[in-house]
């Protein structure tokens, strides 16, 4: 399997394409707001057709969302495309996006949560890194520390080898020992086990896995873990990355296993580290999706190499 590569970072006075590709953004000021963002980093913000359509719990229909996707990766003036909020939908229109095009045309490709549809896409179909980060036009954005936004400015102007370290205050720890490396897959775990067994489903072969999840009781998490597992998922990879679990409880947490016994009842023989500070969270850590990344538990590091 050849290494992906990074897409030429941004450069100020880049134009950037804001889509919404799944649900719409809550409302228009969180759009204002999301274009204000891109022109305080030096960007030109271009506003694709979705950023301010409606289809029930969708950004507009299935070929409007595909139509913005593709329109951004082919525009030769776009530099950048960045996700204004996930949500749901982008499973919907993955068989209308032209991933070869996308191909000819890497650019920086931002967003999370839903988005994690089309960072395994991209990455699997397109072969080029894409970046895990907040989006713009998210409630929480409005409200972001100085970590994530600085963690966030580091992936899209100059990414490349690094160690990644949580915010201060936020400890991580090994739940499973070793060294492991490999490229980085991944994100969002509902989004993950809902492509099992169509063709952009994850490959985990020689990978390090991310993991996040947001509002799901404990026992969703753990079918959806075991359906990873039983698919061999976990067997087929280098080493696991668990990041944050967001409002994950059950009703009556007396009743219910934790994640941590979740993923202990895994019996995972590779590295795992667990409460790396990315996910539906702030702050919130931005990831390189395909860059190839280090997991060391003697050294208690996470590095991307």
């Amino acid at each position: 399997m050849c290494e992906l590569f990074y897409p030429p970072p941004l450069q100020k006075g880049g134009r950037v394409a804001l889509i919404a590709p799944a649900s719409p953004p809550e409302n228009s000021d969180l759009v204002s707001f999301a274009a204000a963002y891109i022109k305080s980093l030096g960007l030109v913000p271009v506003m694709g057709e979705s950023c301010n359509a409606a289809y029930g719990y969708l950004a507009g229909d299935d070929d409007l969302r595909a139509r913005d996707v593709n329109w951004a990766f082919s525009d030769e003036s776009i530099s950048g495309v960045f996700c204004l909020r996930g949500g749901y939908g982008i499973q919907r229109i993955l068989d209308k996006i032209d991933f070869e095009m996308i191909k000819q045309n890497p650019k920086v490709f931002c967003g999370y949560s839903d988005v994690t549809a089309l960072h395994t896409a991209i990455n699997q179909k397109s072969g080029f890194i894409t970046f895990h980060t907040p989006m713009p036009a998210t409630p929480g954005f409005v409200r972001a520390d100085s970590y994530t936004l600085n963690k966030f400015k580091e992936q899209i102007f100059e990414p490349g080898a690094r160690s990644l370290e949580n915010p201060q205050g936020y400890e991580w720890r090994f739940l499973t020992h070793g060294k492991a490396e490999g490229a980085l897959c991944g994100g969002n775990l509902s989004i993950i086990a809902s492509s099992m067994g169509t063709p952009y489903e994850m490959d985990t072969r020689g990978k390090i896995i991310f993991i996040e999840e947001v509002e799901e009781q404990p026992y969703k998490i753990d079918r959806m873990l075991n359906q990873m597992r039983l698919a061999d998922k976990f067997g087929q990879a280098a080493g696991v990355v668990f990041g944050d679990f967001a409002d994950c409880i059950a009703p009556e947490p007396e009743k219910s296993l934790d994640i941590v016994q979740i993923i202990n009842n895994l019996k995972l023989t590779i590295p795992v580290l667990y409460n790396f500070r990315c996910g539906h969270c702030y702050p919130n850590a931005s990831l390189p999706m395909g860059a190839m990344a280090q997991l060391n538990s003697a050294t208690n590091s996470f590095d991307i190499v």
